[in-house]
C-alpha cells in the first residue's frame, strides 16, 4: 500500500540518523509444495540484507514483511542508535508471497496466473524462508525474529514451527491467529474489489479502478483509531493547508497505486487463514500452540489497533510462557507498530532494543 508505506518512510526519516538501503536478492525453489496441495513449478522469494554475516554465522536477525510491503519496511528499526545496528548484525528482510515481487498472482505464468494462483498460508511463507536461510545463506540459528502486522503473524509461526531456531521473538501489531472479526473485515475489503464489474472474477484486462478505490476507502477506515481522526492527526503527514476532503480523496485514489488486485486479494486470503493452532501436531488448538513457545517473546500490540485488537493480544499472551506484553500507547491505530510517527518510533526502538539485549 503505497501511501501507507510513504507515511512509514516519512516517520522513519524523522527518527535519528538515516538508515542503510539494503541489498536486494532473490531465492528460487523448484517444485514448491504449498499447504493447499498445489505445487508451484517455481517459487521466488525476494529479500534484502543489511550488514554482514559473521564468521560464526550467528548474528542474523529475520525481518518478515507486512501486507504488500517490500524489504525496506523495517528501516525505522535499523541504524546506529536504533534497535538493530547493521554494523553488528546481519539483517534478512523477506517479502511475502503475493506482494508483486516474490511469487504472486501478477507475475506467475499459467496455469497459476491471476486468480488461479494458489492461496498461500503464513506457514508456506515461513517454510520457504526457512529454506532460504538454511539452504542459501547457511544460517541455522537466528538472534531474533522481529515482525510487524503480517510480519508478526510470521514471527508467531516461527516460534511454533521452529521453537528453537531463534533466541527471541518480537511481534508488533499482529496476533497468532486471525479471529472471526478480522475475517469479516478482510472479506469486506475483498468484496470491495470483487464487486467491480471490471474485476471479472480476477481475469480483468485492465485494473478494476472503482473496486480498488472502494477497497482503499474501507481499508483506510480501519487503519487508524477513531480518536486519530477526531484529532485530525492526519495533518502530521499532509502538506500545510490540506483539507480533510483533499486528504481523503488523495488516500482513496492513491492508497495503493500500482498494486495488482489479485495480489491484494491473495495476501488478504493469507492473512485470513493465519492460525498457529493449525500447525501440524496441534489439532487446531491455538492455546496449545501458544503454550509450546519456548523462547522469550515481546508482544507489542497497539492500544488502538482495529485490525488486531489489544484484547486479542491479552488473550494470547496469557498462554505464552515468558511473554512480555508491552502495549504501544498510541492513537495511530495499526500503524503504531511500524513507527508511523516519531513518538511510536522512539518507544518501539527503546523497548525492542532492550529486549534484544536481554534487559
Amino acid at each position: 500500500m503505497k501511501q501507507f508505506i510513504l507515511v512509514l518512510a516519512m516517520a522513519a526519516r524523522v527518527l535519528a540518523q538515516s538508515s542503510p538501503s539494503g541489498e536486494r536478492h532473490e531465492f528460487v525453489i523448484s517444485n514448491f509444495h504449498t499447504e493447499s496441495g498445489v505445487t508451484l513449478p517455481q517459487a521466488r522469494v525476494v529479500y534484502g540484507t543489511y550488514g554482514h554475516l559473521n564468521a560464526a554465522r550467528d548474528n542474523a536477525v529475520l525481518l518478515p514483511s507486512h501486507y504488500m510491503a517490500n524489504f525496506h519496511g523495517y528501516e525505522w528499526l535499523i541504524g546506529p542508535g536504533r534497535a538493530l545496528d547493521a554494523s553488528q548484525l546481519f539483517l534478512v528482510a523477506t517479502e511475502l508471497f503475493g506482494n508483486g515481487n516474490s511469487s504472486s498472482p501478477s507475475n506467475t505464468p499459467e496455469p497459476y496466473h491471476g486468480p488461479r494462483f494458489p492461496v498461500m498460508t503464513i506457514r508456506d511463507n515461513v517454510e520457504v524462508v526457512h529454506r532460504l536461510l538454511t539452504e542459501e545463506l547457511k544460517i541455522t540459528h537466528l538472534r531474533a525474529v522481529v515482525g510487524f502486522s503480517m510480519g508478526a503473524q510470521q514471527a508467531f509461526q516461527w516460534a511454533v514451527s521452529y521453537p528453537n531456531f531463534a533466541d527471541r521473538i518480537v511481534a508488533t501489531s499482529g496476533t497468532a491467529k486471525t479471529y472471526p472479526h478480522g475475517v469479516v473485515r478482510l472479506e469486506g475489503q475483498i468484496a470491495a474489489i470483487a464487486t467491480d464489474a471490471a474485476f471479472k472474477n480476477g481475469d480483468y484486462t485492465s485494473p478494476p479502478a472503482k473496486g480498488l478505490e472502494a477497497f482503499a476507502t474501507v481499508w483506510l477506515g480501519w487503519l487508524y483509531s477513531q480518536e486519530w481522526w477526531r484529532r485530525e492527526l492526519w495533518r502530521a503527514t499532509a502538506p500545510a493547508g490540506t483539507t480533510f476532503e483533499k486528504y481523503f480523496e488523495d488516500r482513496r485514489t492513491h492508497f495503493i497505486t500500482g498494486a495488482d488486485a489479485n495480489d491484494l486479494i491473495l495476501q488478504m486470503r493469507t492473512w485470513e487463514r493465519h492460525d498457529v493452532g493449525g500447525t501440524k501436531g496441534f489439532g487446531g488448538d491455538v492455546e496449545r500452540a501458544l503454550r509450546s513457545i519456548q523462547v522469550p517473546l515481546l508482544y507489542m500490540p497497539s492500544e488502538t489497533d482495529l485490525y488486531f485488537p489489544i484484547g486479542d493480544a491479552r488473550y494470547e499472551a496469557a498462554f505464552i510462557p515468558g511473554a512480555t506484553l508491552t502495549p504501544i500507547p498510541s492513537l495511530w491505530g495499526h500503524t503504531a507498530g511500524a513507527a508511523s510517527n516519531p513518538a511510536d518510533g522512539k518507544f518501539l526502538n527503546e523497548k525492542i532494543g532492550r529486549f534484544l539485549e536481554g534487559r
